[in-house]
């Protein structure tokens, strides 16, 4: 099938995904495990809601960034294409949603987010530093999690949809990284990445039992 953007731009299709495109990210310190996969495709509406949600979430965190950082005119600059990116994505999924008569409703989040909060420091400039690598993080992941999806699933429509999310995944990830590197020394960078890309792994070790796409 075409998969098109919200401004009707064709989008790439699960066939085109390379079979490399799940390891490709060296931000993250362990893969996705088989058991969320399989946890996921079994529930493809709760996954579809909580993506729904996390495309809005995410968003919303890069607006916060530029309203805890308002002088800032960089940061804002490279985070409101973002921020409109993400919501675009929201909308496609809505769409789809509403294709197969599925509701937006609430679902309990996952500990993911919460914890991976908690590894933020408070005081500035770490707290700018781990904030952006944070936010980098968790595009990382979803870019393994959606190639995995585009890969796996047997739902050509929504293989399609992961596939056609993955390059703009890629973008966000790096967008982060390098907002990070113009503000703080690489080796700085470097070292703090991997510190929080263990804690991100140490959270995901432990499989949520709900179905999310950060289970």
């Amino acid at each position: 099938m075409t998969v098109l953007s919200t401004t009707g731009t064709e989008l790439p299709v699960a066939k085109d995904v390379p079979e490399n495109s799940t390891t490709a990210i060296r931000w993250l310190a362990t893969h996705s495990s088989r058991a969320w996969l399989e946890l996921v495709m079994a529930h493809p509406e709760q996954l579809l809601i909580d993506h729904a949600h996390c495309e809005r979430k995410a968003a919303s965190a890069a607006i916060r960034l530029m309203f805890t950082y308002p002088t800032d005119t960089e940061l804002s600059a490279a985070l409101s294409p973002l921020a409109r990116e993400e919501l675009e994505h929201h909308e496609l999924l809505l769409g789809l949603m509403s294709r197969r008569g599925i509701a937006l409703r609430p679902l309990d989040a996952p500990p993911y987010g919460a914890r991976l909060r908690t590894l933020i420091r408070s005081r500035e400039p770490e707290r700018l530093l781990d904030t952006l690598l944070v936010a980098g993080l968790i595009e990382a992941r979803s870019h393994e999690r959606m190639g995995l999806l585009a890969r796996h699933l047997e739902d050509r429509e929504l293989a399609d949809l992961y596939a056609a999310l993955l390059a703009s995944e890629a973008r966000h990830f790096g967008l982060y990284r390098l907002l990070a590197e113009l503000r703080f020394p690489r080796a700085a960078v470097n070292q703090r990445l991997g510190e929080l890309a263990q804690g991100e792994a140490a959270i995901l070790a432990r499989l949520h039992p709900k179905p999310r796409m950060h289970s």
